[in-house]
């Protein structure tokens, strides 16, 4: 516990000497308190580093996220997207984040290919070029394998050594400054911190395992493989193991090149358009999305097809919140706020005594202020801070199985908006919702639902007793807003903390003996 706060203690030190503090105050002013705690940590008998002079508060705060680590990184990659927010000079200063941080060497790449697919698998790989991306978490080379007598240009993807354990080591210590801050600022409690950045640690430890992005990778394919103008790269899996993976090489352009785009006579407006209706069509249709869709994954390939690549983020919908995620939007759509209020209700999203009037109108008061605006006219800021008051009024609770779509849906809506400006979401939104709900309440398609699930159940007939405690206990997951009870996630969450109440008790307890000391001796 003692290495967190000391892991703590030097993030809070990068942060605070950083510009951060400085830039964020331009949007909403912090309290006196983070001010002067700000201001000793910063504290330092060095000089000023003349090239952090030199530099501009975008550049300064792109170098400040970088050393920070993986965390803060993914940070800045979601800030990059929204320069509505942080303006125009900075989005674009933080795109760096993306994929174009320094790499580690091609011998430790070298190496690292050989310890994990063996030196018969390594040597059959042909011109293993010098990197040519590197992210936050991985770096990737172009090369050339032998795919059954075909030679096919391919990226292998090669984790950063030690990432794993850097990367634990910094969200225990974010895990800690939660707990801190939900234990003294009540109000934060229904955001349920911990749990947000417990399970941010689950994902990304995922993400570290490229066998399981390898997987993801192949299902989304499955998924999408008759989405017109949509292409995922294939996976080679003699080539791919736990920290390396092999897909097809994307010979395109990415979104970022706008200017590269229009001189190829690609239309920008429709790959903005495209890229929202793909997104919301696999979540709401396959329940299975690209979470981290960040303008350095985002590939126009050579025949004009979208070509998505990292699939270390991906969410996940069940049939019940894909329902209620299409009806919840689409009410949005239609301006039909009491709609949208009952289906909030109904999820469990809201407590059962809310009045059902006084939520339609707070959702009203969203919803209209932005309809039928192009996205450039919309303060991404007061509209996030008008949605936090209403879900504080309302007592709305964290969901964290819908916190990835959520923050995905603000990524694409800001990558398309560096694509055309005037894009909006809504009435781009409209088509995809429309045809979905019409498929789901087609009464052929209720009867074919209703006959597999009736066969599915009658084939597992004796465990039907779990399946039932099994449903119960996810429909009061996605009431609740909890990680199921039955998992391990669940036991390794409340261990940490268990962990951190007992260092907190600790801690206040020492803190009371050092007073009582101190007024014994002086």
């Amino acid at each position: 516990m003692i290495k967190k706060l000391i892991t703590l203690f030097k993030l809070g030190r990068k942060i605070a000497k950083s510009d951060i503090l400085n830039i964020a105050s331009k949007f909403k002013k912090p309290p006196v308190a983070i001010t002067i705690l700000f201001q000793l940590l910063s504290i330092s008998f060095a000089k000023n580093n003349q090239q952090k002079l030199n530099t501009n508060e975008g550049e300064r705060l792109s170098n400040s996220l970088e050393s920070m680590g993986t965390t803060f990184i993914k940070l800045g990659q979601f800030l990059a997207t929204r320069p509505d927010i942080i303006g125009e000079e900075l989005s674009t200063k933080l795109e760096n984040l993306q994929d174009r941080l320094p790499p580690f060497s091609i011998n430790q790449a070298q190496e690292i290919i050989k310890k994990d697919l063996g030196e018969e698998t390594y040597n059959s790989i042909i011109d293993l070029s010098e990197p040519v991306a590197a992210a936050s978490i991985a770096q990737v080379h172009k090369a050339k394998i032998n795919d059954n007598g075909t030679i096919k240009d391919v990226a292998i993807k090669i984790l950063r050594p030690d990432i794993k354990k850097t990367f634990n080591e910094e969200i225990d210590a974010m895990m800690l400054f939660a707990f801190i801050v939900e234990s003294f600022v009540k109000k934060t409690k229904r955001l349920k911190l911990v749990e947000v950045v417990f399970l941010l640690k689950e994902i990304t430890n995922l993400e570290m395992d490229l066998r399981f992005e390898a997987a993801a990778a192949n299902e989304y394919s499955e998924n999408t493989k008759n989405d017109a103008g949509f292409k995922v790269p294939q996976i080679y899996w003699n080539f791919t193991s736990e920290n390396v993976m092999t897909l097809d090489w994307i010979d395109g352009v990415s979104i970022r090149e706008t200017e590269e785009l229009k001189n190829r006579n690609l239309d920008t407006n429709k790959i903005a358009e495209d890229i929202i209706q793909h997104f919301l069509r696999h979540a709401v249709r396959d329940g299975f999305f690209h979470a981290d869709m960040h303008q350095g994954n985002i590939f126009i390939d050579n025949s004009g097809q979208i070509a998505p690549i990292d699939f270390g983020i991906m969410g996940r919908l069940d049939k019940v919140s894909k329902r209620f995620l299409a009806e919840i939007l689409y009410g949005f759509i239609q301006r039909d706020y009491r709609k949208v209020a009952e289906v909030h209700l109904i999820a469990g999203l809201v407590p059962n005594n809310v009045p059902i009037d006084d939520l339609a109108q707070a959702l009203r008061s969203i919803g209209e202020p932005i309809f039928g605006q192009a996205v450039k006219d919309i303060s991404g800021g007061k509209l996030l801070k008008q949605l936090f008051d209403v879900t504080e009024k309302f007592n709305m609770q964290t969901q964290p199985q819908l916190l990835m779509l959520q923050k995905t849906m603000v990524v694409v809506e800001g990558v398309a908006r560096k694509l055309n400006p005037d894009t909006n979401i809504w009435t781009t939104s409209k088509p995809v919702l429309e045809s979905w709900l019409r498929e789901t309440k087609d009464p052929m398609n209720t009867i074919k639902d209703t006959l597999s699930n009736t066969s599915e159940v009658v084939k597992r007939l004796p465990e039907f007793p779990e399946i039932m405690d099994k449903a119960n206990q996810a429909l009061t997951f996605l009431a609740s807003g909890q990680i199921p009870q039955n998992s391990n996630s669940y036991t390794a969450l409340n261990n940490k903390k268990s962990e951190m109440t007992a260092f907190r008790n600790q801690s206040i307890i020492g803190l009371l003996v050092l007073v009582i000391v101190g007024l014994l001796v002086f």
